[in-house]
């Protein structure tokens, strides 16, 4: 008798301790430790967030990052014959240092585009080789400087126009040399760095009649031999959609192009989604994080990457926009000032009900 309780004891000694082993590892276990075994997890990131308490927490939970915006055509070049290279060296000299893997984030977009870029010396707008030469100068010095350390490279951004009856956006590059530059911007980034891959990156891709367009870009693109290795779906999300079916649909059409995906500017906002910015209302006076609203953020999150998931074959990286609560760019848009909440981690660094979800499975 005497043996048998012993022998109780003793297994309840060990399901103890690997109860507690199990404890100890998902509290040092970062969203890269449990998903290693389905895709890389990036953050956005800035050069300011390097020097506080978020480091520590990009090193545990994240394997690969994304420059917010030091690596954007008018914060890295702002003048014609001037690169501002300091806080895009040292995010990469971070990411290095603690061998984290590097999205380029972005070559080529309409908005923060130095307006140098599309006039001469007398103001006048330039022509369509002059800006293609700029183009090419502009792609070959930032690749080339960080070739081999950067392993991705958002090229073209959203060229994809929002409106029904547009298919490309009407942006100053469009107006000054049709859709050519789109194809020229990847063959420029490809002949600097020929192993770096490069991905055409969008956002609001769950709307079926946008997702289409960039389908259809993305195709010719891949048909005319262009060299374009991946579809960025930058996913500004909220806790009231994508809903599960469109989601899985979304990815599903997708994967038809037959080319890796990535999740590149994951964040899910606890308010309705708007894709405009807009003037304050009364009711964006209700900020705060409620018990609801956490609630509703974490059942999304959890579908989301449920979904992510299921999709992993194709799908090689998922990027959250931001760090955490503490701040995101949903902060001021689409209403300036509005506090939202739309990370995993909250203002004090601690992981949120969002957080647990996503690694429970």
């Amino acid at each position: 008798m005497r043996i048998h309780n012993h022998i109780i004891v003793c297994l309840i000694i060990v399901l103890l301790s690997c109860s507690s082993k199990n404890n100890q590892a998902t509290q040092t276990n970062g969203l890269k430790d449990f998903y290693g075994d389905y895709f890389s997890i990036g953050v956005a990131v800035s050069p300011r967030a390097l020097n506080t308490d978020e480091a520590a927490l990009i090193v545990a939970e994240f394997n690969s990052v994304t420059a917010e915006n030091a690596m954007k055509m008018g914060p890295i070049h702002p003048k014609e014959n001037e690169y501002f290279w300091q806080h895009a060296d040292s995010i990469v000299r971070f990411a290095e240092r603690n061998k984290l893997k590097i999205r380029g984030h972005t070559l080529c977009w309409h908005n923060q585009t130095p307006p140098w870029m599309f006039i001469d010396a007398d103001s006048n707008q330039v022509s369509k080789e002059v800006l293609l030469t700029r183009l090419k100068d502009h792609i070959t010095t930032v690749v080339n400087r960080y070739k081999g350390k950067i392993y991705a490279w958002d090229v073209v951004n959203e060229v994809i126009s929002d409106k029904q009856n547009e298919f490309y956006r009407d942006s100053p590059w469009y107006k000054i040399c049709g859709p050519e530059f789109i194809a020229k911007a990847f063959e420029y980034a490809h002949a600097a760095d020929p192993e770096a891959l490069l991905f055409y990156n969008d956002y609001n891709e769950i709307n079926p009649v946008k997702r289409k367009k960039i389908i259809q870009l993305v195709a010719e693109l891949k048909a005319a031999g262009v060299p374009i290795h991946g579809v960025g779906l930058q996913a500004h999300w909220s806790m009231h959609e994508p809903t599960r079916a469109q989601l899985d649909s979304t990815l599903t059409e997708f994967a038809m192009l037959d080319l890796p995906l990535q999740i590149t500017e994951l964040d899910v906002s606890v308010y309705p989604k708007e894709h405009g910015r807009r003037e304050r209302k009364p009711e964006d006076d209700l900020t705060e994080f409620t018990a609801e609203k956490a609630a509703l953020q974490a059942e999304a999150y959890a579908t989301y990457f449920e979904v992510f998931r299921k999709h992993k074959a194709v799908l090689t990286g998922v990027t959250f926009w931001n760090i955490s609560d503490r701040h995101s760019w949903l902060d001021n848009f689409p209403v300036r000032n509005r506090k939202d909440y739309p990370l995993l981690f909250d203002e004090d660094l601690n992981r949120k009900n969002a957080y647990h979800k996503v690694v429970d499975f």
